[in-house]
């Protein structure tokens, strides 16, 4: 499987994430229902935060189901769960009437503290528009959080929501994500500094090494390889970001298993000089000829590019396979 794709579907009032082609985690229902809103001091002197969890979507404001908060600066709402969750979605029921422009820029942001009444806890999404009446979705990896806020940045704004619903999921489905088993490299393009000008040139393409197939003879055509040459690299564009936990390096088992050894693997959103200058996952030191080394990469590393450099003058890079093991951000 390319990539870990989460879908929310519901069947007879059970929401359930679909992982790929299996069906099989449960996700809880809408645990705002039963949570106690907030929200900042309104120029209007009504409260009306409690409005924004009463399981009615009503968009006309005539209705009495939306929230109506003014304020000079920086207006916002927030739900405080029963307990914390794994929060993966939130979604959000916009006005209908008029003015659904104002919720433009809002921020979603959860998480377990209270400094600022949670404004400061993790920003997981933001809204750059809403049509009319309709609700919009908010998925992203798995959040810990018992605090879910909606602030609306900006002098002299009013912060309307009709409905804000928030969904977790369970333990047994974050454990699945956070193993990060899911090899997003062979969706990727591949591109190298050069190809071996010798008589395997055709069977040492960059494409090679995320072909899905850990093959380590490089006559079998499963391998790339650079020429000899100063500072040689080879990366892979995953097509957009993702949140990668590790990376797996196949080496050559036929010959030649030294030139891997002193191996950067390089981690960003940056191509400048050719994806060397983002963040370094792992130096290799040493993999056996034909193994594989799976490298973990600390903190979680961010980024489109996965680039393996071999720093020095006449090096020649071989890889059999890449793996790089994450999941999409959203």
């Amino acid at each position: 499987m390319a990539e870990l794709q989460l879908q929310m579907i519901t069947m007879a009032g059970m929401v359930l994430i679909s992982v790929g082609t299996c069906m099989a985690f449960r996700i809880t229902g809408n645990v705002a229902l039963n949570g106690v809103t907030h929200q900042s001091v309104d120029l209007l002197s009504k409260n009306t935060a409690f409005k924004a969890v009463d399981g009615n979507r009503a968009t006309n404001l005539a209705n009495d189901s939306c929230t109506y908060i003014t304020a000079k600066r920086n207006p916002w709402w927030s739900v405080t769960l029963q307990q914390p969750y794994k929060i993966v979605m939130v979604s959000i029921t916009n006005r209908g009437d008029c003015c659904a422009d104002r919720i433009s820029g809002a921020e979603i942001r959860i998480g377990t503290s209270l400094v600022n009444d949670g404004n400061q806890n993790q920003l997981v999404a933001k809204v750059y528009s809403m049509l009319p009446g309709k609700t919009q979705k908010f998925k992203f990896s798995p959040v810990e959080g018992q605090h879910v806020n909606v602030l609306l940045p900006g002098v002299d704004r009013v912060l309307t929501l009709c409905e804000v619903e928030v969904y977790a999921v369970s333990e047994d489905m974050v454990a699945m994500i956070q193993s990060k088993r899911i090899n997003v490299a062979p969706s990727g393009r591949a591109t190298q500094s050069s190809v071996n000008r010798g008589s395997t040139a055709c069977l040492s393409l960059a494409q090679n090494a995320i072909d899905g197939n850990r093959q380590y003879d490089l006559l079998k055509g499963s391998c790339m390889q650079t020429d000899t040459e100063s500072n040689p690299w080879w990366r892979v564009d995953l097509m957009k970001a993702y949140k990668i936990a590790s990376v797996a390096l196949t080496n050559r088992g036929d010959c030649c298993s030294e030139q891997l050894s002193g191996a950067v693997i390089h981690i960003g959103d940056s191509l400048e000089s050719e994806g060397r200058a983002n963040p370094v996952c792992v130096k290799v030191s040493f993999i056996p000829a034909g193994g594989t080394g799976t490298f973990k990469c600390g903190g979680a590393l961010q980024g489109r590019y996965v680039t393996v450099a071999l720093p020095g003058k006449n090096r020649t890079l071989s890889l059999c396979e890449v793996e790089v093991f994450g999941i999409p951000l959203e």
